[in-house]
């Protein structure tokens, strides 16, 4: 693989453009405080690698696009895998909404169930060769089980903050991987807050994504991967949760550096899902102006965030994809997943169902049509909040252990479920 300083040219500034050197690391840029962008050599790349050497190399991680990646290697330890989920395709779903090209990017079968996984990988690397062994981040839930989950994997240590009233699953998952876990009496961009606070006193290096452009090199290999499953034609839709930013600017950077590769034609138009109670992005979109401060209020607390951090990435995503931005509300949201899940299989949590839910409005409206092609992201697994689901299930009372109580109850299931 070509030298990190051969492929990496710099983190460029989404503000001001100034291209800053990669040897001195910086969250963000030094002169204008804005986010960095990492800026690559396409040109050398593609003079050592293209789509046959991919093709011949066994490892299906994410590792697989090192290349793209800003960091020198990769874990030593690979008893897990990141990346490498599967991009399926939806039949059931497909009629029931009458889409014809559909697929789903289930990234519920990560490590730890989430998407994060991807960022937190990479992001443990880089850390690895700063030589900064302690990580922290502020997260809803995922970013930080997730973290935990690959920490413990790869022998570093983890310090997680998050809301106190993040679902009790993701808690759980944090302390079962062994990480330190801090709930703070605050909403996410409180955690944030400190976190960012925490790293800079203690020297200990920042997860937290909206200020690392580490995260979205690592989240960008979505893209890259779907883009491959898709034998390098881009699909025509592509729609992503949205709560910080974060992702959606990791899947606009893979698309575009595939483009810059000349691996694919075109990019696909990149489609922000929002909540009606957390739309900060989406409202920026639609009047064409700055991200402004919400109170966030949603079932999907993953994408709950009042003020999201890497707001210009997410933005420009949208808007150099010729995409638009959609809100969907809480029961929408809730109907999504439970369809997905009884037309998929794939159990997804509030913040990916809301994916589909917004491709449900767009199609409604008239955004998209049936003869388009489209990807939805599934971003992470609905048992990391099972209270969520249960508001839209009733779970039967039971009956006698006899036949004829097996036969009543099943007679009116089914009839129930006819209707």
């Amino acid at each position: 693989m070509l030298d990190l300083n051969q492929r990496l040219i710099g983190y460029r500034c989404l503000d001001c453009g100034h291209v800053h050197n990669p040897v001195s690391f910086h969250y963000t840029c030094p002169d204008c405080g804005a986010n960095l962008d990492a800026f690559y050599n396409y040109d050398l790349i593609t003079s050592h690698w293209d789509k046959q050497g991919l093709a011949d190399n066994q490892d299906r991680s994410l590792w697989r696009f090192s290349p793209l990646l800003p960091v020198m290697g990769q874990p030593e330890n690979k008893t897990i895998q990141v990346g490498g989920t599967p991009l399926v395709t939806a039949p059931c779903l497909s009629e029931e909404i009458g889409i014809a090209s559909l697929w789903i990017k289930d990234d519920t079968r990560n490590p730890s169930g989430s998407l994060k996984d991807r960022a937190s990988e990479v992001g443990l690397q880089h850390a690895a060769e700063l030589k900064m062994d302690t990580i922290v981040t502020a997260s809803t839930g995922n970013a930080a089980a997730s973290l935990a989950a690959l920490a413990a994997c790869h022998g570093q240590k983890a310090v997680i903050l998050a809301p106190a009233t993040a679902p009790p699953a993701k808690l759980t998952q944090i302390l079962q991987y062994g990480a330190i876990l801090c709930p703070v009496d605050g909403n996410y961009d409180a955690a944030f807050d400190l976190a960012t606070e925490v790293a800079e006193r203690f020297g200990w290096y920042s997860r937290s994504t909206g200020i690392n452009p580490v995260m979205s090199e690592g989240k960008k290999t979505v893209a890259l991967e779907i883009a491959e499953q898709l034998d390098w034609r881009a699909p025509d839709f592509v729609f992503v949760p949205v709560g910080d930013g974060c992702i959606i600017g990791g899947v606009y950077k893979g698309f575009y550096d595939l483009l810059k590769l000349g691996w694919i034609g075109h990019l696909p138009r990149i489609i922000a899902v929002q909540a009606d109670g957390s739309a900060a992005i989406v409202k920026a979109l639609v009047s064409n102006s700055i991200i402004k401060s919400v109170q966030a209020q949603t079932v999907a607390d993953s994408i709950a965030v009042d003020l999201p951090r890497d707001g210009l990435k997410a933005l420009r995503a949208v808007r150099e994809s010729n995409g638009f931005g959609i809100t969907v509300s809480d029961e929408a949201i809730l109907q999504s997943q439970k369809l997905m899940a009884e037309k998929t299989g794939i159990f997804t949590e509030p913040a990916a169902a809301a994916a589909f839910a917004g491709l449900l409005k767009a199609l409604d409206g008239d955004l998209v049509k049936s003869d388009n092609s489209v990807v939805v992201l599934a971003t992470g697994s609905g048992l990391k909040d099972i209270a969520a689901a249960q508001k839209m299930i009733t779970i039967p009372a039971a009956i006698e252990p006899d036949f004829a109580a097996f036969q009543k109850f099943y007679q009116a299931a089914v009839e129930v479920q006819a209707h």
